[in-house]
């Protein structure tokens, strides 16, 4: 099968496209003939190397899939060969406390479709049968593909683990990611008011035509002094920081007293400064968040299956092109989701 893939970390160097060995399906399993897929922050970190992952390689990146079912293993039911699926790329045991809690991305064998397992910039894949959903109808191809990870991770950071409220305010950091999209759709569509982040005021602009109240160049304006005028010195309630480093601070000084913080993520660096006294003294509530439940992801499939959101799409390469399409997002110019078609 033709599939993009390295052979050890590194740069935008290391990436390949050419043929790799196909794979059967085990108990449980279904094997699906990929037609998009979608790239995440994620599989940049990853072709960089993280610390205490191990790969055998080659390794085929890439979370987000949707194609159509080519071959069943043993056990599976529910399904035919052609049905048009997309794949939930959080794969989880099913059997611990967490999972049978219904926390699925706390589980204590918790693994990621491209980080942990070879991925979807493949002509196939191979996933549980239980990570397979009907493509609602009304999606293309690469918008199916374009959902699942970002928008689940959204999905939990905001209504989740954020709990977010018609009326109240939140602060988006680091507007166009994927996930920062997507979570200001998902404010939206909660009747919050969102005031978002960029260094770039065509990004701003599009946020606006998505539904931000107010958009702020962090290159042109100091944010902290700007959201507290914004909101008459009181601060957001809730402020989505998966930037990390660079933001954590303004973050810490924009949120209301008794406000939350919820991070998915580190994308300037895991290690930013503290200031103790602002988390005690507003009595800031910090969250941490990754990917979803099966309930939330639940909730967002019925949410994009009814229309009421749809998947902002940057830019779309072929396969053959999976190194451009990496380059693209290495550059941070993108305004939501990069998509690779796969065959014809």
């Amino acid at each position: 099968m033709k599939a993009a893939y390295y052979k050890k970390h590194g740069g935008p160097e290391v990436l390949e496209v050419g043929d790799l060995d196909l794979s059967t399906p085990g108990a449980g399993e279904v094997r699906v003939r990929l037609r998009a897929a979608a790239l995440n922050h994620l599989d940049l970190f990853v072709r960089g190397g993280l610390p205490n992952l191990k790969l055998p390689f080659p390794h085929v990146p890439g979370a987000d899939g949707a194609g159509e079912v080519d071959l069943l293993g043993p056990d599976v039911t529910g399904f035919s060969a052609g049905d048009r699926v997309l794949i939930q790329p959080g794969l989880f045991c099913a059997a611990c406390e967490f999972c049978r809690a219904g926390e699925h991305s706390l589980c204590i064998r918790y693994r990621i479709l491209g980080e942990h397992a070879s991925g979807t910039l493949a002509e196939t894949v191979v996933v549980p049968a239980r990570n397979l959903y009907p493509i609602p109808g009304g999606l293309d191809w690469a918008s199916a593909a374009a959902f699942p990870l970002a928008y689940e991770t959204a999905w939990r950071l905001v209504m989740g683990r954020g709990a977010l409220r018609a009326g109240e305010q939140v602060l988006i950091h680091g507007i166009g990611g994927g996930v920062a999209v997507a979570s200001l759709q998902i404010a939206k569509l909660a009747g919050a008011r969102a005031i978002v982040t960029s260094s770039s005021n065509e990004k701003l602009a599009m946020a606006k035509e998505l539904g931000a109240e107010t958009g702020l160049n962090y290159r042109e304006t100091d944010v902290e002094k700007e959201v507290r005028t914004l909101t008459g010195k009181r601060g957001v309630d809730l402020v989505v920081d998966s930037v990390g480093e660079a933001t954590w601070m303004t973050s810490l000084k924009s949120v209301a007293k008794g406000g939350r913080i919820v991070t998915c993520g580190a994308t300037t660096g895991p290690n930013p400064a503290e200031e103790m006294r602002l988390i005690f003294w507003k009595q800031i509530s910090i969250l941490g968040s990754t990917m979803a439940n099966l309930r939330e992801f639940d909730e967002l499939y019925r949410v994009v299956s009814s229309g009421a959101i749809r998947p902002v799409i940057d830019r779309v390469y072929p396969l053959e092109k999976a190194g451009d399409a990496f380059a693209r997002l290495e550059s941070a110019r993108h305004m939501g989701k990069i998509v690779v078609t796969i065959g014809e």
